[in-house]
């Protein structure tokens, strides 16, 4: 191989790079010999002119090939004492169904509570979140109760027990209230089931804008609100007499709400707030609601 035609394509202080390219270069047919750097600083990997580009177009793809994966991102920190939202769900839940059997307020307390698309047509926005309290029957508050428990805690681990309970409540009752303003003046409706999937809804997206930026596959990326919308699918379709809609619409809008959440300027200000601040305000919220409901 005559110098005059060689080129540089690698250079390194360790032979050892340069030979290993070299084994790269060789098995596809790219002649070329490894030397020291005239002052003996580092090695040289030359080639023939003529295969410059193609051994070029070869060392990038085996660097490609074999660079360093990045570091798995940090596992997301979890926020403690997630029961404690629990436990003031299934209180609320079981309060307000032992108050009304017991006839502890005045008797046309749960016609006052329900979503009632006419009335909220007419003004009642109170009844979106009084209507989250309400159950028909035994089995509808024993599924709610279970169902709420278990992505209320979840949510509460990922999020803080104080800001997913403001989202949960406020996601569901904004639902509602679309739903009461947009559906037809008959529709009426009750129960909690649209909170659980408003929590569904904040947890999923929460999880996906988390990842966003960070340097994962589109697979790890996206799978939290890809897991969100199955789970969606799985649950909140099943059973006679579901309110389709209202699932839906919570999703959507605590979906909505936990993106927002996520947001680095508006999460840098929920954890500068006390988690029992945000949590009180969610069952403010509910209490006004009520306040409004009976005072009526």
């Amino acid at each position: 191989m005559d110098d005059a035609g060689l080129t540089i394509v690698f250079r390194s202080r360790r032979r050892r790079e340069c030979d290993e390219r070299l084994l790269v270069l060789t098995a596809v047919g790219v002649e070329g010999f490894v030397a020291p750097a005239p002052d003996w600083s580092e090695f040289l990997l030359q080639v023939d002119v003529a295969q410059a580009e193609l051994a070029v177009r070869h060392l990038a793809q085996y660097e490609a090939e074999n660079r360093a994966p990045l570091p798995p991102p940090p596992p997301p920190s979890l926020y403690p004492h997630a029961w404690i939202g629990c436990a003031a769900y299934v209180l609320v839940l079981l309060g307000v169904a032992w108050v009304l059997s017991n006839g502890l307020v005045r008797l046309d307390a749960f016609d006052q509570g329900v979503l009632d698309a006419a009335r909220v047509q007419g003004g009642e926005w109170w009844r979106a979140w009084t209507a989250l309290t309400l159950h028909l029957d035994g089995p509808h508050l024993a599924a709610n109760l279970g169902a709420g428990v278990w992505f209320g805690y979840l949510a509460g681990r990922q999020m803080g027990v104080g800001t997913a309970w403001l989202l949960t409540v406020t996601g569901a009752a904004l639902a509602n209230l679309l739903e009461g303003l947009t559906g037809p003046p008959e529709h009426q409706a009750v129960g909690a089931s649209t909170a659980v999937f408003a929590a569904l809804g904040a947890m999923s997206a929460h999880s996906w804008r988390e990842r966003l930026q960070l340097p994962q596959r589109w697979a790890r990326r996206w799978g939290p609100l890809v897991a969100g919308v199955i789970l969606l699918g799985w649950t909140g379709s099943a059973g006679e007499g579901t309110d389709l809609v209202a699932h839906v619409a919570g999703f959507a809008v605590g979906a909505a709400l936990g993106a927002l959440a996520a947001l680095p300027v508006v999460r840098a200000a929920l954890d500068r707030t006390p988690q029992w601040l945000t949590g009180a305000a969610a069952l403010g919220s509910v209490a006004i609601a009520w306040s409004c409901a009976l005072l009526d």
